[in-house]
């Protein structure tokens, strides 16, 4: 069993900055994945960064290419999300996600654990 606890949402102005971080705890993390998804009202939860837990890897949505950036912290077991440059269509309950294979995949029904989520709010 795997336990994910997200932080760092908020409010913030259009063109600031937030940063995501996700608590993995439960289990030893050494060969497999961690993606960001996010989900806004009458949305379906989209792809946003993931990351391969041994060699770094990282993959990102088009959508927050250059502004985005993920990376891990393999000794406190942590992911982060860095998010610049946000915009109003940023906003949605962000989501942290494992998946036992070291695979980043775009797909959230291939994820085997999830996060309760974190509030952004975007203002213009």
């Amino acid at each position: 069993q795997v336990q994910l606890v997200e932080s760092g949402g908020g409010l913030v102005q259009a063109g600031g900055s937030l940063r995501l971080s996700c608590a993995a705890s439960g289990r030893t993390f050494t060969t497999n994945a961690m993606g960001w998804f996010r989900q806004a009202p009458g949305k379906e939860r989209e792809f946003v960064a993931g990351i391969s837990w041994s060699v770094g890897r990282t993959m990102y949505a088009d959508s927050v290419k250059g502004r985005f950036t993920i990376s891990r912290d393999n000794v406190k077991n942590t992911v982060f999300l860095q998010m610049n440059s946000l915009k109003p269509e940023d906003a949605a309950v962000y989501y942290c996600a494992f998946r036992k294979s070291g695979v980043v995949l775009t797909t959230s029904t291939l994820y085997d654990y999830w996060g309760q989520g974190t509030q952004v709010t975007v203002s213009s």
